[in-house]
């Protein structure tokens, strides 16, 4: 704990209360509360941070068996005199570890008066990971194809079964986790920034521990109600819509493509046929390599593509190409964004996550209603169901599909061209944060740039949203369309 704290003598009975639940007896009940931290470097710089584990039971219910050792490393505040409150990222996927982005929060002006605590999620990167090999290294073939599909997944549980119990890698129980963290480096209140999954696991984190929450800070937000990926067909067919309409009405994309649509709608026909056959150069070999291009392969690389807003602002040239049988281009931005997301990722942990608390949900009714007509289709939805019908599950917490109202003051952001976590999911979520703000922002996946590393900085510093200055998002603008392909 930090020091300054002010006691008072309290009465025997209320002592005792106090002393029963107490962050030290607590921490010896939970779990083996072994917190070790020295001096280290980011790894691949120079740049001083500390780095350490604290040692946590795998079932944390039984209290006893096989410990994992979560990897944390804390980004000391520049000043002199911190503030004592941290900033706690919490990573998307789910599966990508926090520490990954150590270097960019170093340099951050956001580490300037506070520590920036990164924290390994249980089954990522340091912190016993589960990961999968869902696709081959140098095979990229592998990264066009369905990550998905229950013959991985069987194969990487009976891999992963004699290390790990994988129903102990759930959302709650990182939460637990992140807690008696806290607690052990001394943290009495913390401010929660989270992007993608991770602003679901904020969430569940503020429903178990709202008093040790100052701020949250959500961007592009997947609330309680959001079930991944039920809606990810939907939501990415509304994204490429509104990249129809802006182009329709934009004179020079118009004009330069003006049969957009159709052209698209041609080639999700030509690729249900018969799949594209593409040879480009191995960007590590410079070996020419054939690959197969499906309408699903197609369909999934855009859609994660969009999720860059320079990547979606090259869609239209993208289309375009692709219809006049050039799908050269397509390749080189789809295998980026596969690559960047596979490689990325614990996939075991994101079974472990998904399988219980977002698929368990679905109910099988709901699938044709929000994919029918989409040009992604029910695939990834159908295909991930798959999967985890051979992974292993963790029953859910009572109550957790219920919506979260705490009284955390909350700033939740959302990219009007977002194709996975669009405004109207930041809307869902902050109508039942009674002391929240929603600002919806031209951007894609992540709201970026100055006017929001403003509002950012002086919501950490007020610690209230009273006052708040959002003036300047009124300024704010998409990039123009990229029309012919050059400075993406």
């Amino acid at each position: 704990m930090r020091p300054g704290r002010r006691h008072t003598s309290l009465p025997p009975v209320l002592a005792l209360i106090a002393a029963l639940t107490s962050p030290s007896l607590m921490l010896a009940q939970g779990s083996p509360g072994t917190l070790s931290m020295e001096p280290c470097k980011i790894p691949g710089g120079e740049e001083e941070v500390r780095c350490g584990t604290y040692t946590v039971y795998e079932n944390r219910d039984l209290g006893s068996g096989r410990t994992i050792d979560i990897n944390i490393m804390v980004i000391p505040a520049a000043t002199r005199s911190p503030r004592p409150d941290p900033i706690v990222p919490l990573s998307g996927g789910p599966g990508e570890a926090a520490t990954v982005g150590a270097r960019g929060w170093f340099r951050s002006s956001f580490r300037w008066m506070r520590d920036i605590v990164l924290v390994d999620q249980r089954g990522t990167g340091k912190s016993n990971p589960l990961y999968c090999e869902v696709a081959e290294q140098g095979d990229l073939q592998s990264y066009l194809d369905p990550v998905f599909t229950a013959g991985k997944f069987e194969r990487c549980r009976e891999r992963l079964e004699p290390l790990a119990d994988l129903t102990q890698y759930t959302t709650p129980i990182f939460a637990d986790d992140l807690h008696e963290i806290l607690l052990a480096l001394g943290y009495e209140q913390v401010n929660l920034t989270g992007g993608s999954y991770g602003t679901r696991a904020a969430l569940v984190y503020m429903r178990r521990y709202p008093e040790t929450v100052r701020t949250a800070i959500l961007d592009g937000v997947a609330p309680i109600a959001f079930r991944n990926p039920l809606y990810h067909a939907y939501e990415s067919q509304k994204a490429l819509e509104k990249t129809f309409e802006e182009c329709a009405a934009d004179p020079d994309c118009h004009a330069a493509f003006p049969d957009l649509e159709q052209e698209f709608a041609e080639i999700i026909e030509r690729l249900e046929r018969e799949p594209a056959i593409v040879t480009i150069a191995h960007p590590e070999t410079g070996e020419q390599t054939t690959l197969s291009i499906s309408r699903y392969a197609f369909a999934e690389a855009l859609r994660t593509s969009m999720y860059y807003l320079s990547y979606a602002r090259t869609v239209p040239l993208l289309i375009h190409r692709a219809y006049e049988g050039d799908y050269g281009f397509f390749v080189d931005l789809g295998l980026r964004s596969n690559i960047a997301i596979v490689d990325a990722l614990a996939f075991g942990m994101l079974l472990s996550v998904t399988c219980p608390e977002d698929l368990s949900r679905i109910d099988e009714n709901e699938i044709p209603e929000l994919t029918d007509g989409t040009f992604l289709g029910d695939d990834r939805v159908r295909n991930q169901l798959a999967a985890c019908s051979v992974w292993p599950a963790r029953e859910l917490p009572d109550g957790y599909g219920e919506p979260l109202s705490v009284e955390v003051p909350t700033l939740l952001l959302s990219g009007t061209l977002d194709p996975v976590t669009p405004p109207r999911w930041g809307a869902e979520a902050a109508s039942h944060l009674p002391n929240s703000l929603h600002l919806v922002v031209p951007a894609a996946h992540g709201a970026r740039g100055s006017c929001i590393r403003g509002i950012r900085s002086e919501f950490l510093e007020k610690g209230s949203l009273e006052g708040l200055d959002t003036s300047c998002v009124s300024e704010m603008s998409l990039p123009p369309f990229n029309l012919t392909g050059r400075d993406r």
